[in-house]
């Protein structure tokens, strides 16, 4: 994306009713005051409109954006500039953390073969500092979420907060919920999956239950069961990759629009599905500063809300 340039976003679900400059401050990694100037010059557009700083935008509200350039792109180190990354909603924030709500298709941090946005360079572009522990493309990331799947995530900005928070992901103090379309109904309708996870043998990317593989474990129960699907909460006790994905195609039930782990690819098309149905809808740890319960919700974005619509209608 160019910056200067517009972007055609929509308000995602976290952001529902928030004012227009709120939004536009918390979706673009910008301060107030810019959201504001940029509302006033007539650089944001809403359905194709000019709008006032004070409009209540809905969930799912098209806005249309022309951010102003870097402020000094010389400063830029990274081998691709940092820019805002649209949809990046910031929940929560203090001098040890940042919680996000990630939209599909962004990474969480750079990786060999990525090219798209990441939410390391979402943060940084919007001039928040990071905690430096951890390897170089990915210092102050503490768990991760698949580019595919949406969510919450939580980020250390200082170095006790990192420490902390690894230590509490490794200790499976964390509590990690997500909510799941999976093809079928599951049998039993809540239960547990239990099996080692690895790299796939074919060595396509996939990832497999393996002899051998790295302990994993998956508890699951039924919210809702349509004709075609189930919708389930998941809570993880470990955090392998692509763990809920893997578990639930191992059992038979892929997550719906998840074709790489052999999903059925008409039920995707009429949902409108084009990632996996998987959205980490809770996140609660104790805060690193004080040892606090802190605890986090996301909606779903727009994408899985409309998935359920069409089932709803067909039940």
């Amino acid at each position: 994306m160019t910056a200067g340039g517009p972007r055609r976003v929509a308000v995602p679900e976290g952001l529902d009713g928030e004012r227009l400059d709120a939004a536009l401050a918390r979706m673009f990694g910008l301060s107030r005051a810019t959201a504001a100037d940029l509302v006033t010059n007539g650089k944001v557009l809403v359905d194709g409109r000019p709008a006032v700083k004070s409009h209540r935008v809905p969930a799912g509200e098209w806005l249309e954006v022309t951010l102003p350039p870097p402020a000094d792109p010389s400063h830029v180190t990274a081998t691709r500039a940092a820019e805002p990354v649209p949809g990046l909603v910031i929940v929560a924030e203090d001098e040890d953390i940042v919680v996000v709500d990630k939209p599909a298709g962004v990474a969480a941090h750079p990786t060999p073969g990525w090219s798209g946005p990441t939410v390391l360079e979402g943060l940084r572009a919007s001039g928040r500092t990071i905690a430096s522990s951890g390897a170089a493309e990915r210092q102050g990331i503490v768990h991760r979420l698949d580019a595919g799947t949406s969510g919450l995530m939580v980020v250390a900005k200082s170095e006790p907060a990192y420490s902390a928070l690894k230590r509490a992901f490794r200790e499976r103090e964390v509590d990690k919920r997500y909510h799941a379309l999976v093809q079928g109904h599951p049998d039993p309708l809540r239960g547990t999956v239990d099996g080692p996870i690895g790299r796939h043998p074919a060595g396509d990317g996939r990832f497999a239950v393996i002899t051998g593989g790295r302990p994993s474990v998956t508890h699951y129960d039924t919210l809702e069961a349509f004709r075609a699907a189930s919708l389930i909460e998941v809570k993880l006790e470990t955090g392998r990759t692509h763990q809920i994905r893997v578990h639930m195609a191992a059992v038979r039930h892929p997550c719906a629009g998840d074709r790489l782990y052999g999903a059925d690819p008409v039920l995707a098309d009429r949902l409108g599905l084009t990632r996996q149905w998987l959205h980490a809808v809770q996140l609660g740890f104790a805060h690193p500063a004080d040892g606090h319960w802190a605890e986090f919700r996301s909606g779903y974005p727009a994408d899985l809300a409309h998935a359920l619509e069409v089932l709803r209608s067909d039940s």
